[in-house]
C-alpha cells in the first residue's frame, strides 16, 4: 500500500510517496516519489511573527499540488505535519483552517518531541546494534533536536530553538549555546562511547558532497574541512562550486555550525547519516497503524 507524507518544515515543504516493503526479513520505507518546494515559512515567521497573505496563497497552491500528486499515485492515506515555523506563527491555526477549507488537507502542527519520535520510528529498521548507546542530532530550519538512546530505549531528548533560518535571520537567544552545553553536561556521559547519527537535509547534502556511500560515516576531520571551506565561500560561490540549490546554499553553513558545535562538545570522531527524515517516519507510522 502506498502512503503520502507532507512535511511542512521551516525552510521547505516536502511530499514523499512511499510504501513499506521487506527485503531479507527487514522492513524499510521504499521511496516512490519525492517533491520539494522551498516555501521558507520561517523567513516571515521568525521576523514578523506571522505568515503573510501572499505566502499563505503559495502554501495553499503547494498543498493542493501535493494532494493532486498523491491522488495520481492512488495512495492509501495522506498525512501532513508542520513543525517549528507553523508552531510559532501567530496566525498558524488560521492558516491551517484556510488550507483545510481550500484543499481538504488537515495539517497537524506537531511539537519538537513528537517530530523526533516520528523520525525515530524508522530508525529501528536500520541494521546496527541498537543495544549500544547512540545519539541522534536533527537540525532543521527552526529547531534542533538531540535524543539519547541506551539499550534500545530513548532515555532523554531535548528540542532547542536554534535552526538554520533562525541563524540567518538572527532570531535566536544568545544563551542557546550555553543551554545546549549545560543539557549535554547533565544528560550525556561523554566518557561512554555513543554512536552518533545526524539527520536533516543539510547533513544529507554534506554526506553527498563527500561522496559517501549509504551509511558510510563522515569522519569528523573531513566534515570540519568541508565546513571550513564552505564558510569561506560566498553564497554565489557555493552554488557554482557545488551545484547547490539557492535555498540550500544559504542554510548549509549555519546547519554545519550547529552540528559542529554539538559534535565538538561530544568529542565525536565520526557521524552516521541514515538519510531518514520526518516524512519517512510518517509513512512508517501510517503503515504500522494499518497493520
Amino acid at each position: 500500500m502506498k502512503y503520502a507524507a507532507i512535511d511542512i518544515g521551516t525552510n521547505a515543504a516536502r511530499l514523499l510517496i512511499g510504501e513499506v516493503t521487506q527485503n531479507n526479513g527487514h522492513s524499510y520505507v521504499q521511496k516512490i516519489s519525492y517533491t520539494r518546494v522551498p516555501l521558507r515559512l520561517g523567513f516571515e515567521v521568525f521576523t514578523d511573527g506571522f505568515i503573510s497573505d501572499q505566502k499563505t496563497e503559495q502554501f495553499i497552491k503547494t498543498i493542493r499540488a501535493y494532494k493532486l500528486i498523491a491522488d495520481v499515485y492512488d495512495v492509501q492515506e495522506l498525512r501532513a505535519c508542520a513543525t517549528s515555523a507553523m508552531r510559532e506563527a501567530d496566525n498558524g491555526l488560521d492558516v491551517k483552517k484556510k488550507i483545510k477549507e481550500e484543499t481538504g488537507v488537515n495539517i497537524e502542527i506537531i511539537h519538537g518531541e513528537e517530530e523526533a519520535n516520528i523520525i525515530f520510528s524508522t530508525f529501528f529498521l536500520l541494521a546496527f546494534d541498537k543495544a549500544s548507546p547512540f545519539l541522534v542530532i536533527d537540525v532543521g530550519g527552526g529547531s534542533t533536536e538531540v535524543s539519547v538512546f541506551e539499550e534500545g530505549k530513548k532515555i532523554a531528548g531535548k528540542s532547542f530553538n536554534i535552526g538554520t533560518i533562525r541563524i540567518l535571520k538572527d532570531k535566536f537567544s544568545p544563551t542557546i549555546w550555553d543551554d545546549i552545553n549545560e543539557w549535554i553536561d547533565k544528560t550525556i556521559d561523554i566518557n561512554m562511547p555513543h554512536k552518533v547519527f545526524a539527520t536533516g537535509g543539510n547533513i544529507n547534502k554534506m554526506h553527498k558532497l563527500l561522496n559517501k556511500r549509504f551509511m558510510q560515516p563522515i569522519r569528523s576531520r573531513e566534515f570540519q574541512r568541508l565546513h571550513k571551506k564552505l564558510r569561506k565561500m560566498s553564497y554565489e560561490q557555493r552554488i557554482e562550486a557545488y551545484q547547490l540549490k539557492p535555498d540550500r546554499a544559504d542554510v548549509i553553513v549555519p546547519a554545519c555550525d550547529i552540528y559542529s558545535f554539538i559534535l565538538g562538545k561530544l568529542d565525536c570522531k565520526e557521524i552516521f547519516v541514515p538519510k531518514i527524515g520526518l516524512s519517512d517516519g510518517m509513512i512508517y507510522t501510517m503503515y504500522k497503524k494499518d497493520q
